[in-house]
């Protein structure tokens, strides 16, 4: 299933470059068409035997319906192996259950002592992997590239949120580009919110693999907490495919990852569950054809340079060298938005010689009055509460006596602990004056002690 190198609408497999095309719908349909048989799937036959054994052994009884929805393979590749168990008296064919029309299936002995054998190797039971080969071509027809954005495309995606117009003149030629960005500025300025919502912008929603296969070693990829699985009405865009879909691929949001002070060097390595016998694909694998922040820049266990040097290939070659529990080295697309987010300063952070290799650099800075006004006028609708008359202006004023700078953060916060209050007060979505007065010394005083 490896596209032809020639194909300009394709990420080549070296992964160096990566051309433009206007439609996407020709490689991508090649890409996630439903194999016909083993060949087609990419994977050995020992591999896939290995997987319906497991899948019998822990379904105990289970039909050939069953077991296609399991391991999202067709009956055509399925039953020649489920015929071969039997002459090899791995299974037992069992009448169908009352009221079905479906032979089932069960274990025999020599069955169960193989499929044990099969999970020592591999505790994975789930929906058959795709080969490397595989998944860069679906990474490839998908990628955050294919979807160059203009200035009007990005000022609709931000409609009715509160951003400056000089940033998204800065997004919108990073995200063309392909490069890695750095937005830095102070805590609470709106930095994550934004870069999250970049998602939306990059092309509507993408196919991803439940498991990729390196070799006769299974990875796990599909992780709930990154990947949100969307509806067929929500997906228009993939009603121009034709052909039957491959089971084995999930249709999701792009992928929005975000690792924060917790972010070690072991956690983009294959994390490999030795109890288990399973292997997880690391962060920035899952946030292939979306985003990937890093927050909080700085504040991991590692010094920044160190981390810095982890992405110097990834970010300049587009591909990624990563190692199974075997020792097995093998290269995957690098293919997201890769943004750090810092409340520190760059220069602190990083030299020079390697800032200049980030790209692009946003500085989110304090908003205006009028700005506030405006998350908090919208806030009000969001929410459908009232608020009393001089309340904001009240608002203003104390951040002039207090010194403090008006944040974006600042608006919902503050709002959000009234409207606590209120519902304690059972005030029927009316925020008081006074109030207010409350939620702010709660607020602050919070923050003071943090």
């Amino acid at each position: 299933m490896i596209a032809s190198r020639n194909d300009p609408c394709l990420i080549q497999p070296d992964g160096v470059s990566v051309p433009r095309c206007e439609s996407r719908a020709e490689p991508l349909n090649r890409s996630i068409r439903q194999p016909r048989n083993i060949d087609e799937t990419g994977l050995s036959q020992e591999l896939i035997n290995g997987l319906l054994l497991k899948h019998l052994y822990d379904g105990v009884v289970l039909d050939l319906p069953q077991l296609r929805d399991r391991i999202k393979l067709s009956g055509n590749i399925l039953e020649p192996l489920l015929q071969q168990f039997r002459k090899t008296q791995r299974i037992l064919a069992l009448s169908p259950a009352h009221g079905e029309d479906n032979v089932r299936y069960q274990l025999t002995d020599l069955g169960r002592a193989d499929a044990a054998a099969a999970m020592l190797k591999s505790g994975y039971i789930g929906p058959a992997p795709i080969s490397l080969d595989h998944y860069a071509e679906v990474v490839g027809a998908q990628s955050v590239l294919r979807h160059p954005l203009t200035r009007d495309e990005l000022v609709r995606g931000f409609e009715g949120i509160v951003i400056e117009r000089s940033h998204l003149d800065v997004f919108g030629p990073a995200l063309n580009s392909g490069k890695p960005i750095l937005v830095y500025g102070h805590s609470g300025t709106g930095k994550t919110f934004i870069c999250k919502k970049l998602s939306g912008l990059l092309g509507g929603s993408v196919y991803l693999p439940y498991a990729i296969a390196a070799g006769q070693e299974i990875i796990q990829y599909y992780d709930p907490l990154i990947h949100s699985p969307v509806r067929d009405r929500e997906t228009a865009q993939f009603q121009e495919f034709k052909t039957a879909n491959d089971p084995r691929l999930i249709r999701c949001k792009r992928p929005v990852a975000i690792s924060g002070g917790e972010l070690t060097m072991d956690s983009l390595e294959i994390k490999n569950d030795r109890l288990g016998r399973i292997m997880y694909a690391p962060v920035q694998l899952k946030a292939n054809n979306g985003i990937y922040i890093i927050d909080d820049l700085g504040r991991q266990r590692m010094e920044p340079a160190e981390l810095f040097n982890r992405w110097i290939v990834p970010m300049e070659e587009r591909h990624d060298y990563l190692v199974t529990s075997t020792g097995r080295q093998f290269r995957v697309p690098f293919d997201c938005v890769l943004i750090f987010s810092t409340n520190l300063e760059p220069a602190d952070l990083a030299d020079e010689a390697f800032l200049r290799r980030l790209g692009y650099k946003i500085h989110f800075t304090p908003i205006t009055q009028d700005q506030f006004t405006t998350i908090w006028n919208n806030l009000l609708i969001e929410k459908g509460i009232q608020v009393e008359e001089g309340a904001l202006n009240w608002i203003f004023d104390k951040f002039r006596s207090s010194g403090r700078e008006l944040l974006p953060c600042y608006p919902r916060d503050l709002m959000e602990t009234s409207v606590d209050l209120e519902t304690y007060l059972d005030n029927k979505g009316v925020v008081k004056a006074n109030h207010i007065e409350i939620a702010w010394d709660t607020y602050f005083m919070k923050l003071q002690k943090g």
